[in-house]
């Protein structure tokens, strides 16, 4: 089954500073229909205005990992954590017991983020923050696994969740596999570009919620850039 969520009939809420849309119930927006995918519970696409950026708050039992498309995220947290993420880089905040951090675009120009919030497996555990660069050249023509928390990933940012962050860049014509199992939950979104998936047709941002696959045919129309979410 693959089912096109078109980025048109996603939620939305324009603040201002923030203009986010979402993928999945959030916040003020509410549909019973998109709760979640599996252990995919949240993916929002947030612009952030220059010199902005969302205060103090606290995350517990989640796992968030943060794909910057665009500009640099900045992060601080009450465990003395702190960095700064720019495009092609990703972060990871395992909330656990609870942790309470700020993301600010500190820059002169707009921010792009997927924020992707997964279940994990346990409650609690000891909360953590990690971020690392993923060059976008590595990631020409297939997947490379982002964020983890599946065996033999260990060269990603870890999660707390049988659950994999995956990155593609695509060129026009060209076609990227991925080998999954069929009671998986995938989730698709170009960042930029268009692809098909199947039959489907995927343009930049529309979501695609794949499950009962054993593998999937990603094929770029258009140059692309792919994040791909598998869960159980």
């Amino acid at each position: 089954m693959i089912e096109l969520r078109p980025f048109a009939s996603l939620g939305a809420a324009n603040h201002g500073w923030l203009d986010a849309h979402h993928h999945f119930s959030f916040a003020d927006y509410q549909d019973p229909a998109r709760t979640n995918w599996g252990q995919l519970r949240v993916w929002n696409d947030d612009t952030i205005a220059p010199k902005s950026g969302f205060p103090p708050h606290p995350h517990r039992d989640m796992e968030i990992v943060t794909y910057v498309r665009k500009g640099a995220i900045s992060h601080q947290d009450n465990l003395g954590n702190s960095g700064r993420a720019e495009a092609g880089d990703v972060q990871v905040m395992s909330a656990g017991t609870g942790i309470a951090h700020a993301e600010h675009n500190l820059e002169d120009e707009t921010t792009q983020i997927f924020q992707i919030w997964i279940i994990p497996d346990r409650r609690g555990g000891e909360p953590t923050w990690g971020a690392r660069p993923f060059p976008k050249d590595d990631r020409h023509g297939r997947f490379v696994t982002l964020a983890s928390g599946i065996a033999g990933d260990e060269d990603s940012l870890p999660i707390r969740a049988e659950a994999r962050v995956l990155g593609a860049t695509v060129k026009a014509g060209d076609t990227v596999m991925y080998d999954t199992a069929a009671e998986r939950h995938l989730y698709l979104v170009p960042a930029t570009g268009k692809v098909r998936v199947g039959d489907v047709e995927v343009n930049a941002r529309d979501g695609a919620a794949i499950t009962g696959l054993g593998s999937i045919a990603i094929t770029a129309l258009e140059d692309s850039e792919l994040v791909l979410v598998d869960a159980r």
